[in-house]
């Protein structure tokens, strides 16, 4: 929840000169619902694409505040963030929603973002992986996917904002579970074919550490995407 669209305009307009010569990596720029429009036609023939934060599970109806997908992909978006550990702790989101939501964004020919993570308590109680699966499972129950129709982001809860962090280990491990629990569910090839980003306090001094792992295939960036320079350095780091 930041950035007024003004402030969003100038932060794109700061970005796209320090990307110049790194077309190789994809990049989604996630912005609040309230400047997604104004965010699209600053972005509109650079490459770089447009998500949302969030999305409600009806196409339309007596919702009142909520956001349907139909909505974000008439605004520009191509992505959708989905089940974030923000939305799922503070906003007390479901597994079951989760599900709702994900299906919504594919029916419209959004990409889900799908988050995926444990608490320090989960953790500590050697709970990670069993609730990580559990959150796979449920998020896609009773969903077919074909090659490039889904993300998924790894986010320890334990490593947000707690001074706790993951090692690049870490996140390999859970990372590497997590497409053996995709290849569980449906098969190899897709699974080898995801894309799957490691989400948990991701910085320009440590970026280049979880992309040398072999499963991390980007990151879902947090604060350090509010400065146009350090998310311009985690962004080259990925060539």
């Amino acid at each position: 929840m930041n950035k007024t669209s003004h402030e969003a305009e100038e932060f794109i307009r700061e970005l796209l000169p320090l990307l110049e010569g790194s077309s190789e990596v994809e990049v989604v720029i996630c912005p609040a619902y309230t400047v997604l429009e104004r965010a699209g036609v600053k972005l509109g023939g650079t490459g770089i694409k447009l998500g949302a934060q969030n999305l409600f599970w009806e196409e339309k109806g007596a919702y009142t505040g909520e956001v349907a997908a139909a909505m974000l992909k008439d605004a520009g978006c191509s992505h959708v963030i989905i089940g974030h550990s923000e939305r799922r702790q503070i906003l007390g989101e479901t597994d079951i929603v989760i599900n709702r939501k994900v299906k919504a964004a594919l029916d419209e020919g959004l990409i889900p973002v799908l988050c995926v993570g444990e608490t320090l308590q989960e953790r500590e109680k050697h709970l990670a992986l069993e609730r990580v699966q559990e959150q796979l499972n449920r998020a896609l129950k009773d969903i077919n996917l074909d090659r490039g129709q889904l993300v998924i982001a790894y986010e320890p809860v334990w490593a947000i904002g707690t001074g706790v962090n993951a090692s690049p280990d870490d996140a390999q491990e859970m990372i590497a579970f997590i497409r053996a629990g995709l290849a569980r569910l449906y098969n190899r090839e897709l699974a080898d074919s995801v894309q799957i980003l490691y989400g948990g306090s991701v910085k320009d001094e440590n970026i280049a550490a979880f992309l040398a792992e072999e499963d991390v295939d980007g990151a879902l960036v947090g604060g350090a995407s509010l400065l146009a320079d350090s998310f311009a350095r985690i962004v080259r780091s990925g060539k």
